[in-house]
């Protein structure tokens, strides 16, 4: 099996603003697994429908349990009070880097 790189790792989300589900077709394995889970766990509000040769997932998703979040960059004022904040509170490093 060919693994994707991450530049080939896509998810596709088809929604439009009826009440029907809406379907996300994913290579990211965060993404996978957290839908799998959810799947598993609410299957009335999450199904996995199809899995390709290519590992993309495809999940059919009651709209209520998925949200987009649009945030505006901080402001580098916000982003001086935060580092020493961190740093007087003993955090260290960014939590998300790899």
């Amino acid at each position: 099996m060919y693994k994707l790189t991450k530049r080939e790792r896509e998810t596709e989300i088809w929604y439009n603003q009826t009440n029907d589900p809406m379907q996300i077709r994913t290579n990211d394995p965060k993404l996978i697994r957290k839908l799998t889970a959810l799947s598993e766990g609410f299957p009335e509000r999450c199904q996995l429908d199809d899995v390709d040769e290519n590992c993309g997932y495809d999940f059919t998703v009651d709209k209520k349990r998925i949200s987009i979040h649009v945030t505006r960059p901080y402001s580098e004022e916000r982003r001086r009070k935060q580092s020493e904040w961190a740093k007087e509170h003993g955090v260290k490093g960014n939590r998300h880097q790899n």
